[in-house]
């Protein structure tokens, strides 16, 4: 099995909610979030890759076009039947990487995981 990641960065605001009074996570906050998307395959392509890092372009364009510069609370998508709430109930790391996993593995299928770091020291991963 063949395992390649890419970071991808972007900053945003949220707010958690249902935290202990005087939580700081209760307030309006913001991150310097960095994205790592896990790609695996079985077999590499004809030039030797699991996927050309240039393919993974729409994530980028998504984390540019959705995420970046946003409060992640107010993010709305369309599903294809009704807009939604992209972090509901909360968007906490776990949270935003499962949805992002969603989201990022209908665009490219060899996406295995998701992490979702808001700091240095701190990650959440999604891996079905």
């Amino acid at each position: 099995m063949y395992t390649i990641s890419k970071e991808f960065h972007f900053s945003a605001s949220h707010i958690l909610y249902g935290l202990d009074d005087g939580h700081p996570c209760g307030r309006m906050h913001g991150h310097n979030y960095v994205i790592v998307v896990e790609l695996q395959s079985d077999t590499l392509n004809d030039v030797g890759f699991v996927k050309d890092y240039r393919e993974l372009d729409p994530i980028k364009a998504f984390i540019d076009d959705h995420l970046d510069h946003r409060h992640l609370n107010d993010i709305l998508l369309y599903d294809g039947q009704k807009e939604r709430l992209l972090f509901a109930p909360n968007p906490s790391a776990e949270i935003m990487a499962e949805q992002l996993y969603l989201i990022f593995h209908r665009m490219v299928p060899e996406v295995t995981a998701v992490t979702v770091k808001e700091t240095p020291k701190t990650a959440a991963t999604y891996r079905p």
